[in-house]
């Protein structure tokens, strides 16, 4: 599903001063796994995570996305396979305050001229329902919690019915608890639906709920483990 091929990532701060946040990465997901890749600040999870849903463009190697070759994309052909192949989810909710939770997870319909569902509205309300904010579809970000936003933009990643979720930090501000909550709901939604889903987290007491878990530190993939 995803396949990276000796990828690196430079960045220029200054004439005199570059920094090697990736260092000739080499990896291969498979559809359908669950990986969970740490690290400490500054390792270049973040990093290779960008590379890999094509955010950041690498200084050399090649990303293929479900057999493509992504920088042989033009522009609109990558924003497309993004949009119809990748559901994305930050380390922060990102929900805009004027929109209801209903609109805000219904939004990538906007921006797509493919849409997986007829009644993408539906879709929305459905997916809700199931994460457990039936009863919050018109309420608006400010009034939920910080785990109950975090499931807003779970819908809304799981919308276009993606083949890949790529997940940053999504519990890096959550407590203990609601922590353990969205872990176990990504864990539930990669059962049920078989999604190929890479999380990055600083946590390696994370890694017990994917597939294969990564650590990287330097800008290289220190270890992999099943």
């Amino acid at each position: 599903m995803i396949s990276l091929q000796h990828v690196s990532k430079e960045y220029v701060l200054s004439q005199e001063q570059k920094v090697s946040a990736v260092i000739d990465v080499n990896l291969e997901i498979p559809a359908g796994e669950f990986v969970i890749i740490t690290g400490r600040s500054g390792s270049g999870k973040t990093t290779l995570l960008n590379i890999a849903s094509g955010l950041a463009k690498p200084t050399q190697g090649k990303v293929f996305i479900a057999g493509q070759d992504l920088w042989e994309l033009s522009d609109r052909q990558q924003s497309m396979l993004r949009n119809q192949k990748i559901g994305f989810i930050f380390q922060f909710p990102s929900l805009l305050p004027t929109l209801s939770t209903l609109e805000n997870a219904a939004l990538p319909t906007i921006f797509s001229s493919n849409h997986q569902s007829d009644n993408p509205t539906e879709r929305a309300t459905e997916l809700l329902a199931q994460l457990g904010l039936g009863d919050k579809l018109v309420a608006y970000p400010r009034q939920l919690s910080a785990g109950q936003q975090q499931r807003v933009v779970i819908a809304r990643a799981l919308l276009n019915q993606p083949q890949v979720l790529l997940a940053d930090e999504p519990t890096s501000d959550l407590d203990e608890q609601t922590e353990i909550e969205i872990m176990e709901l990504f864990h539930q939604i990669h059962q049920e639906s078989g999604i190929t889903i890479v999380l990055v987290t600083h946590s390696s007491e994370l890694v017990r709920y994917g597939t294969r878990s990564i650590k990287m530190a330097g800008g290289h993939i220190l270890n992999e483990n099943l």
